[in-house]
């Protein structure tokens, strides 16, 4: 994924509610100007942002409102954690 070619940009948004969400859940899912609108609507309000371009990839095959798949479980655990020590509760993958 190119940062100046646009049109290969993707994002993803994810939120978990964990009483409510048996995992997390994706909430968006976007490439190109949509990927922008994401990353910008999560900078806006300060939602910290991950970059790999590889989980993003397989996080884009999930349908919107979907649990994210048990093997993506540990990776998006490890985001997760991160985020919540910053005290967080969504995360935009670009």
């Amino acid at each position: 994924m190119g940062e100046n070619n646009t049109s290969s940009k993707k994002a993803i948004a994810m939120e978990y509610n964990p009483e409510k969400d048996q995992a997390p859940r994706v909430t968006a899912i976007g490439k190109g100007l949509v990927a922008d609108q994401i990353i910008a609507l999560a900078r806006s309000r300060n939602i910290p942002i991950h970059h790999d371009p590889y989980l993003v990839d397989s996080l884009a095959e999930v349908d919107f409102g979907g649990y994210i798949p048990p093997d993506l479980y540990t990776v998006v655990a490890e985001i997760l954690a991160f985020i919540y020590r910053i005290n967080q509760k969504k995360v935009t993958i670009r």
